[in-house]
């Protein structure tokens, strides 16, 4: 269907040439754009803030940007145990030294987490819930028991092994990480207290015309995008919806609705339901709402949950309405290996509210045209907050 002037400058910054340049040479235009306060593609009522003047020189941030979906959310649960923190790191990093044959370090860190986990053991424990340390003492041991199995792989040099195992000790380190997690971390501003909201995560199953995906939605980091997105599922919204853009290495979008509509129409008010932009920033206790980071001089600023992994899920709105977004998402399909987390024409602009988990190869068939059958709640619907008005 036609898209509307409100979504014109939106399509215009998502519609950038990535399929004239090959993936190295995109993440260079995305840094000059970025650094540049865009070339012609950033909406008018975001100007870019000054850059200091320490910054005129070439800047990357320190490490890399963190490319897998699931990695991003155990990174963005509200805990703050350092020794499981300290696990999941060294875990996450055995990926770098699989991808080089570096065997002898992946022996040494693999023995790194089993001291640690011998040393610290009750200070991991001490920060689950009393009702759930026995179940998160058992997941422990596994992991211990489990790290045995991971140096013979490295011994004998074979990746599979190692891959493998290590993606299963990262499960249950999520699973303890979510069991140290027993109170919302913060208040929802009272002005959005009309809109649903998801007080903790959720999973989505979408089944679409060419296969299934599964992808968790994260009210963590984005309560009131969550609670609306899970709210629509709910209604079954997103049933026999198609993608609507489908563009290369970049984004696939759906949520359109048919009719002259761009978003959610409220059958109870007959109104359009309108939500904030939604950035929670590593180190601030709750989101932002309303602003982008580049209009609040924050653009150094990194997401808790940035635009880095293939099947990351944002939310679009018009470019001239930070507020106006609905229905309509997307999900991200450029995976920035090149390109340092938070520097991208994304980040701080858009929300990201969760994250594909399982078979997200598929987002790479589907093209526009194509359709979701259906969305189903599969977990975490409890954490789903309906407004009381």
């Amino acid at each position: 269907m036609a898209r509307s002037k409100a979504f014109a400058e939106y399509d215009a910054l998502l519609a950038l040439p990535m399929h004239l340049f090959n993936r190295w040479l995109f993440c260079l235009v995305l840094g000059m754009v970025f650094w540049g306060g865009g070339l012609a593609a950033v909406p008018p009522s975001a100007e870019a803030a000054p850059m200091p003047d320490s910054t005129l020189v070439a800047y990357l941030p320190p490490g890399n940007a963190v490319t897998d979906g699931r990695a991003l959310l155990r990174y963005s649960l509200p805990i703050d145990n350092q020794d499981i923190r300290t696990i999941q790191k060294d875990l996450e990093g055995l990926s770098e030294w699989l991808r080089s044959k570096r065997w002898g370090p992946i022996i040494r860190d693999t023995q790194k987490i089993d001291k640690l986990i011998g040393r610290r053991r009750d200070n991991i424990l001490g920060d689950v819930p009393a009702e759930r340390q026995v179940l998160a003492a058992q997941y422990l041991d596994e992991i211990r028991a489990g790290l045995a199995p991971m140096i013979e792989g490295a011994q004998a040099k074979n990746r599979e092994t190692v891959w493998l195992q290590r993606g299963d000790l990262l499960e249950k380190v999520g699973i303890i990480e979510e069991m140290m997690v027993t109170d919302f971390p913060f208040e929802v501003p009272a002005e959005y207290s009309n809109l649903p909201q998801l007080k903790g995560r959720a999973t989505v199953e979408f089944e679409t015309n060419k296969g299934t995906l599964l992808a968790v939605i994260d009210g963590y980091s984005a309560p009131v995008t969550g609670g609306n997105f899970i709210d629509l599922v709910q209604r079954g919204f997103y049933d026999d919806m198609p993608f609507i853009r489908a563009e290369d290495f970049y984004v696939l979008q759906t949520g359109d609705p048919a009719g002259p509509e761009e978003g959610f129409i409220d059958p109870k008010t007959g109104e359009y339901r309108a939500v904030p932009l939604e950035i929670l920033v590593k180190g601030d206790e709750e989101p932002i709402y309303g602003a982008t980071l580049e209009e609040l001089g924050r653009y150094l600023d990194d997401p808790v949950l940035p635009f880095s992994a293939f099947g990351v899920m944002g939310f679009a709105r018009p470019p001239n309405d930070v507020n106006g977004g609905s229905s309509q998402f997307f999900f991200f399909l450029f995976e920035p290996e090149l390109t340092p987390a938070g520097l991208n024409l994304l980040d701080g602009r858009f929300a990201v509210f969760g994250c594909v988990v399982e078979n997200k190869e598929l987002l790479e068939e589907l093209g526009q045209g194509d359709r979701i059958v259906s969305a189903t709640v599969i977990d975490g619907l409890e954490n789903l907050v309906q407004p009381t008005t």
